[in-house]
């Protein structure tokens, strides 16, 4: 049998990741994320597996953002007994995300059930999160492992949230695979850059902003901006935010402005268990940590709690601030406004005038959070139509993902062209965009898989 790789997720879509490696007898599962977005794209989530899991002999995972572990509790449920390998601080965030993810799949189903689906089951239980979790073991950056018949693999930093990485996989026939996950950006605060690579045979990266260019613009004038309105116009800021990585490089520049005396003292919310959690494993993972954040850490600054703000963890919390005026800063999930404590806000303050929503990342097809940033003049939340009185903002030079400009600059490290280099992780026009370029600049072989399509390494 040939090797091959074959795409069963994040293949001509954003999310979904599942790339399986097929060597000699071996099976290799690289990530097995959620599909999110649109209810056609969630509903994908409840296919069988396109492959037999009892048949994989490991799974290597890239980063812990649900389209890329959100998966492996029903893996393991439908009969994986092997070892789920990520960094170590991959596996501190999947200890928060799975069983998370595994409330929300039960939460669905119980509402689906008081609609009149009586048969309705969630994708998977807060159990077989736990049971996932008890299958990863943990390797750290530049550690070379053996996978099955002579094949091995090590972790290249990926820069994209904390613990993300790019495996780098080495075949019993001397070809290297390299699986971008996801590639984070140059010079992005708390978490090192993208480790530069000039090698491998095949190349799997993905394609998120492939054709276009983050703005130029500069954050912390963007942000003292926006909270000098809300100050002056006593708003409540309503951020949108993902859990792991978009809200602590929000403390991040909060702190900033207010150590450079550019804020005022604005009460900041951080209403998210997930976050706040995730925002202590930010400031203890110091081998992640970037060469500012290392010397703010040893001089005893706290980089990633400015002044004036509030952690939430339970309910009664959240519904505190619910009747509170402005101005204020509420952050909580989820980042593309399609779940979590954040559409309880935006229920509540989006027909007011005095609100402000500002988003800091991509918004995928059919989510709430892209049907404000393209103006809906009314939307639907939790069943009830809310007009859109408030004033929509976007950050856009917050985002985790390389642009275009920044993939080609990491790809202009490779010594030689791969054979072939596959897109994944984009949407249609992002990908057929950045695939041009590549072929136009580079001069490289490129492919886009379709859902299902496999190659022959």
């Amino acid at each position: 049998m040939k090797d091959s790789l074959s795409f069963f997720g994040a293949a001509r879509t954003v999310t979904g990741s599942r790339h399986l490696l097929q060597y000699g007898k071996s099976k290799v599962l690289i990530d097995c994320g959620l599909f999110q977005g649109s209810k056609a794209a969630r509903d994908r989530n409840d296919d069988p597996f396109p492959f037999d899991p009892k048949e994989l002999d490991a799974v290597v995972i890239t980063h812990a953002h649900v389209d890329h572990i959100g998966l492996l509790p029903k893996l393991v449920k439908d009969g994986y007994r092997g070892p789920i390998y990520s960094t170590p601080a991959t596996l501190g965030i999947a200890r928060l995300t799975l069983p998370d993810s595994a409330r929300l799949q039960e939460e669905d189903a119980r509402h689906r059930r008081k609609r009149g689906e009586l048969n309705a089951q969630p994708l998977y239980t807060e159990e077989d999160a736990y049971a996932a979790l008890k299958k990863f073991k943990t390797l750290t950056y530049g550690e070379r492992h053996d996978l099955p018949e002579g094949a091995s693999w090590v972790y290249r930093r990926a820069g994209h949230i904390l613990g993300s990485a790019m495996a780098e996989i080495a075949l019993p026939d001397g070809d290297i695979l390299l699986m971008s996950g996801d590639l984070g950006r140059y010079n992005a605060p708390i978490i090192q850059d993208p480790e530069e690579v000039d090698f491998c045979d095949y190349l799997t990266i993905e394609s998120t902003y492939g054709n276009r260019d983050h703005e130029d613009e500069n954050i912390l004038d963007k942000l003292e901006r926006i909270l000098h309105d809300a100050w002056q116009t006593g708003s409540a800021v309503l951020v949108p935010s993902f859990a792991i990585g978009r809200t602590q490089e929000l403390l991040y520049y909060f702190k900033k402005l207010q150590m450079a005396g550019r804020m005022n003292r604005i009460p900041i919310f951080i209403d998210s268990p997930m976050a706040i959690s995730a925002t202590q494993l930010y400031a203890q993972a110091k081998e992640e940590h970037d060469q500012d954040m290392l010397v703010s850490v040893e001089e005893g600054n706290s980089e990633l709690e400015p002044e004036g703000v509030s952690f939430l963890r339970d309910r009664e919390q959240s519904k505190s601030i619910n009747f509170r005026q402005g101005p204020m800063v509420i952050i909580s999930g989820s980042g593309m406004a399609n779940g979590g404590r954040i559409v309880h806000h935006l229920l509540r303050r989006l027909s007011q005038e005095e609100t402000i929503v500002l988003f800091t990342g991509y918004q995928a097809e059919g989510t709430l959070g892209r049907r404000l940033l393209e103006g809906e003049p009314e939307v639907s939340i939790m069943g009830q139509e809310v007009q859109v009185r408030a004033r929509i903002e976007k950050l856009n030079a917050l985002s985790a993902h390389a642009d275009r400009n920044e993939m080609l600059k990491w790809l202009g490290n490779f010594k030689t062209p791969p054979r072939t280099t596959f897109l994944v992780h984009g949407e249609p026009d992002a990908q057929d965009a950045l695939a041009e370029k590549i072929r136009a600049e580079l001069g490289w072989q490129v492919a886009i898989p379709e859902f299902g399509d496999s190659y022959d390494l």
